[in-house]
């Protein structure tokens, strides 16, 4: 049963439904709930590097070219009117002179080819009935927080339905080649912990993937191997995180080993 109350980072107390309303502001999720409970990226940072996730912490995560087209492709399919209300600048670069002058004065805005290249994609995307199907009779963009093997998590599901979850991906790569992404990129962890954030089963945990490229579609859900990859990573991380966040451990004497 679901606690009104959860314990985060900080060892504070937190009413989840408060949490959950403020969740809904990018500024609060992205920002200070970030250093209060991990989530399926912090994961994926301390699995590469405990380092890269304390840097993280201290100085912020650049924002990637990737992130930045998929951050418009999740907003045009699922929250058009928060894509319509960005600023696009005239401008094929970032690195013009009118665009960089645009960011000082507004702060986050896209160029031209940004909002091309994501219409392409969401045109693509509203073409195909697969994809269409998989996102009707859904909410979006819906928060979750909860403990999870002793800790505090926080997600983002892209749809929910009572019978599926979905998560959009754009991937550079052909969509035939997935299954190797999805472990490349440690999608398993995002696949164990949305299905006990959201309670669902792993085989109703979909990515829905479209290739940047060819504007091919694909869709993959979840088998029960998947599923515990993730818990096994999860788990891994969590050693980690114990090690170098709660017991103190000197992060800077951290070092890989091994035999080539």
């Amino acid at each position: 049963m679901t606690q009104n109350k959860i314990t985060l980072l900080d060892g504070k107390q937190y009413n989840r439904a408060e949490l959950l309303k403020k969740m809904d502001d990018d500024s609060f999720y992205y920002g200070e709930l970030n250093k209060l409970a991990l989530s399926s990226s912090s994961l994926k940072q301390i699995l590469a590097s405990p380092k890269t996730y304390k840097y993280s912490l201290e100085y912020g995560s650049e924002e990637s070219q990737a992130l930045r087209d998929g951050w418009l492709f999740h907003t045009a399919i699922l929250e058009p009117e928060v894509f319509a209300a960005q600023t696009f600048i005239d401008v094929q670069s970032k690195n013009t002179k009118k665009f960089k002058e645009a960011k000082l004065e507004l702060g986050r805005v896209f160029t031209a080819k940004e909002r091309s290249d994501a219409e392409r994609l969401v045109d693509a995307f509203f073409k195909n009935e697969h994809a269409k199907e998989l996102i009707t009779k859904a909410e979006f963009e819906v928060p979750g927080i909860d403990n999870i093997k002793g800790l505090p998590f926080r997600g983002k599901a892209d749809v929910l339905a009572d019978n599926r979850i979905v998560d959009l991906k754009t991937s550079s790569s052909s969509v035939k080649d997935f299954h190797y992404s999805a472990q490349k990129y440690s999608y398993d962890v995002q696949c164990f912990l949305y299905c006990n954030l959201f309670n669902k089963k792993h085989e109703d945990f979909y990515f829905l993937v479209l290739d940047k490229g060819s504007l091919d579609i694909g869709i993959f859900n979840c088998s029960e191997n998947f599923y515990h990859r993730g818990e096994e990573k999860v788990e891994k991380a969590l050693k980690l995180y114990e090690k170098f966040f709660i017991d103190g451990a000197d992060i800077d004497n951290y070092c890989l080993t091994g035999q080539l």
